[in-house]
């Protein structure tokens, strides 16, 4: 009678607790009884179809009003931070740190005038993630512009290319020779 009593206080508080914790397709806490299931939410989803550029971080690293982090696939602009990264380039480059943090400030400026504040939505390639958790995306604003292809376009980046994440290698390498040719933004 024991044993009998105690299952069914826990499978009742089992129940209770499912009710409490899930959501209806509202996202109203609690039975959902269109379905005549208990949904019991898992982590967090956010819609990447209609995200918020909430701040641009660099010329291609952007947060999102999720607070995640989107690295732009396929592009690399000049670094504006102090990093390890900042001083390699300074060295495979041969330019001095200020010159690289400079030129990384016009790109950042410039993807942030472009970005910043607006709605966006994402695609993703073979990777989702870099090894630093941070989404790895093509970023489409509202009005249509791929902000990755536009960077690259108007002379802000140069490639980065890293497989399995291919999908618009060859658009980016054409984008950035004409910018290149045509001394556009870091090319004057």
């Amino acid at each position: 009678m024991k044993y009998l009593r105690s299952s069914i206080l826990f499978f009742a508080g089992l129940i209770l607790l499912l009710n409490l914790s899930g959501c209806n397709e509202d996202g109203i806490p609690g039975f959902d009884s269109d379905k005549a299931k208990f949904v019991i939410p898992i982590g967090r989803s956010y819609n990447y179809s209609d995200a918020l550029i909430s701040r641009v971080v660099d010329g291609d690293t952007l947060v999102l009003e999720s607070g995640e982090r989107v690295r732009l696939i396929g592009i690399d602009t000049p670094e504006l931070h102090e990093s390890n990264k900042l001083y390699k380039d300074a060295q495979r480059t041969k330019q001095d740190v200020s010159t690289i943090q400079k030129m990384g400030l016009k790109a950042y400026e410039f993807t942030k005038n472009l970005a910043e504040g607006k709605r966006c939505s994402l695609e993703f390639d073979v990777d989702k993630y870099d090894k630093y958790k941070r989404l790895l995306a093509y970023v489409y604003l509202k009005d249509g512009t791929f902000l990755n292809a536009q960077i690259v376009k108007e002379g802000y980046a140069s490639l980065m290319t890293y497989p399995p994440n291919v999908k618009y290698a060859d658009l980016f390498l054409k984008l950035y020779q004409e910018a290149r040719e045509n001394k556009r933004g870091l090319w004057k």
